[in-house]
């Protein structure tokens, strides 16, 4: 029987998996036939015997509201009169594999109910009218390799509450007040652990059901899209956390989706996560990666997301990823290599860069996997940044060690430079840092009180100084001392307490600075933008480093003490001669230091150092960064 909804090209296009805009097709739409108003449902279930909406339309009746198949394609269809916006539904799939049945939320829904409650409810996502013109336009400058980009890691559900009953903000609330708030500490965009919509509040997200689906928790689709448009407006770009690795076997999910594994591989050795319990996808199935391809258009789309941060790509990439030997199968050249995954993340990002050059893509990628951020025509995965793993655990593994022994370990701080420039990289401080017994970035630092806050604050200031782009968690920012909690807000009480509203203060200026400072980002993915002074001086604790910019003469100096003792008249290494201002010192006490610095500036000095032309004899705080830039 002939669709009067999709045409023979849709079915064409869906069963060879290059139907981009899926989302138009399949799910729950309004639409008008003979006359009447009514939805349109469109599914794809190719081994189901029969099919039937259902919902409170209906009674909940498995025999009422029967959906036609479309030929040979998979694909059911039925219209619906008389029903519309905001009506709760499901698929009820009755399987030829030995008569199972099961009711299904929409893999295509729009909205949903809100948990424990599963159903999907239809929506109509055109309508809302965008404000953020300004900043679509010019979103393209801020998304380079080139530009500054900062980006505070949020939790929807726990970011702020409200104080009276610990019960979550809206969309609506959030908007303004996240806007207002990184604008404030110079954050260059936000990025959402997952906003879709998940069953279990302790997955963050990561367990997702809703594909297409903000989570209903805070608001409708229409007030997701008005949080966005809010803080576009404010000047802050929006990045969520996508989730193409596994999903939750919930059985209103995707999971033996029509009585077959549909959407995953039917063999446990493929097709499910024995780390996480989860469903793994079937990147090998045309119809599935269509699926996936489309719902990263899809927030793109409708949702003007500027960046889709990609979870878990190490377990993408290998078919032994949390596997003993003889639990997984090999590839058919008989490596560990997952080549379905690897065709797909290339065509991801293929097609997301092809349809919207102007946002990013990021992989959160664990192993040395070559060539993540290069192109696919190269033979790289496409992706325009990944995460610098391998720096993240380094540093903390350096920070967390007594003073006395660093000496010992100057490597930890160093290596990472050696391969600096293999990828467009991103440094991050994730919510993985501070969960699971892993304890808060403060708690981590060795000493006192005041030296934990000191050597926070010289972590900060590093990684400022060092090449890639950066990412903080919530309440990293301001030194939360108790590991994040999903069920209650982060410890805003915290900056009654000058310490925290210091380390606060001291994010914000380290923002300003990075977004000023084009030596800091310019070549934040090139060789050249970067040059040790320093990075021997083993028994003082110290390295030593420029950065510098495209511009001759744009060049900062960083000098990094990481021993909690001054060091008056260090000789260091310059470039040029003259005044070489202080334009940033870690130890100021506004950010809660000792003021251990250098008035200002020094006075360069026209004699050698470290292979320079001038020295700088300047004072080195404990447990401090100093920046020094030339020039009155």
């Amino acid at each position: 029987m002939e669709s009067p909804f999709l045409t023979e090209f849709d079915l064409h296009l869906l069963g060879e998996g290059a139907h981009y805009r899926s989302y138009e097709k399949l799910g729950a739409h309004l639409a008008e036939f003979k006359g009447q108003p009514g939805v349109r449902f469109a599914v794809w279930a190719p081994n189901a015997r029969e099919v039937f909406v259902i919902g409170d339309f209906n009674g909940w009746n498995r025999t009422t509201h029967k959906m036609t198949g479309c030929g040979d394609s998979g694909i059911w269809e039925m219209f619906i009169p008389g029903i519309g916006q905001g009506e709760t539904y499901k698929y009820f799939i009755r399987s030829n594999e030995g008569g199972h049945e099961a009711e299904k939320a929409d893999p295509y829904g729009f909205a949903s109910e809100v948990r424990p409650r599963t159903a999907s409810k239809v929506y109509e996502l055109d309508g809302y009218e965008w404000g953020d013109q300004h900043w679509m336009g010019s979103r393209a400058g801020k998304h380079r390799r080139e530009a500054p980009i900062s980006i505070y890691e949020m939790h929807l559900g726990s970011w702020r509450r409200a104080p009276e009953t610990n019960s979550w903000l809206t969309y609506a609330d959030m908007g303004p007040q996240l806007a207002e708030y990184c604008q404030e500490m110079g954050f260059t965009h936000v990025e959402l652990m997952p906003p879709t919509e998940h069953p279990f509040d302790g997955s963050w997200g990561y367990q997702t059901v809703g594909y297409f689906c903000p989570t209903s928790r805070f608001g409708t689709p229409h007030e997701f899209m008005a949080f966005i448009d809010t803080l576009h407006r404010a000047g802050i770009g929006v990045i969520i956390d996508w989730v193409p690795a596994h999903f939750p076997n919930d059985p209103h999910g995707l999971a033996f989706f029509d009585g077959t594994h549909l959407y995953e591989h039917a063999d446990p050795r493929q097709g499910f996560h024995p780390d996480w319990g989860t469903m793994i996808f079937n990147y090998g199935r045309r119809e599935v990666s269509n699926f996936l391809i489309g719902n990263a258009l899809f927030w793109l789309d409708k949702y003007h997301v500027d960046g889709l941060r990609v979870d878990a790509v190490a377990s993408m990439l290998y078919l032994d990823y949390g596997r003993e030997e003889g639990q997984w199968i090999p590839n058919q050249y008989g490596g560990k290599e997952n080549v379905d995954a690897i065709d797909f993340l290339r065509r991801f990002n293929e097609r997301v860069y092809a349809e919207h050059p102007d946002t990013m893509t990021f992989a959160e990628e664990s192993t040395s996997w070559p060539m993540v951020s290069a192109p696919t025509y190269l033979g790289g995965l496409g992706f325009g940044f990944k995460w610098n793993m391998g720096w993240m655990n380094d540093i903390l593994r350096y920070f967390a060690r007594d003073p006395v022994f660093r000496k010992y370990h100057q490597n930890d701080l160093t290596f990472s430079m050696v391969y600096a420039f293999s990828e467009n990289f991103l440094l991050p401080f994730s919510h993985d840092e501070v969960v699971h017994g892993k304890a808060s970035l403060i708690s981590k630092m060795p000493g006192d009180d005041w030296q934990k806050f000191a050597n926070l604050r010289a972590l900060y200031a590093y990684m400022y100084g060092h090449p890639g782009k950066k990412l903080l968690f919530m309440g990293c920012e301001f030194a939360q001392w108790e590991e994040w909690n999903h069920d209650t807000s982060l410890d805003w009480n915290l900056l009654a307490f000058e310490p925290h509203r210091g380390m606060q203060r001291l994010v914000r200026d380290l923002n300003t600075l990075y977004r000023a400072e084009e030596a800091l980002h310019e070549q934040d993915a090139d060789w050249r933008g970067f040059e040790w002074i320093d990075c021997n001086d083993t028994q003082s604790n110290v390295v030593t480093f420029m950065r510098k910019g495209t511009s001759p003469g744009d060049v900062l100096l960083f000098a990094c003490n990481f021993s909690p003792t001054p060091r008056h008249g260090y000789r260091l290494g310059c470039p040029i001669g003259g005044k070489w201002q202080e334009v940033f010192n870690s130890d100021a006490s506004i950010y809660g230091g000792t003021d251990c610095g250098n008035l200002g500036g020094v006075q360069a000095h026209d004699y050698a150092t470290h292979g320079r032309t001038h020295t700088l004899e300047a004072t080195m705080p404990p447990l401090g960064v100093v920046v020094f830039k030339p020039g009155e």
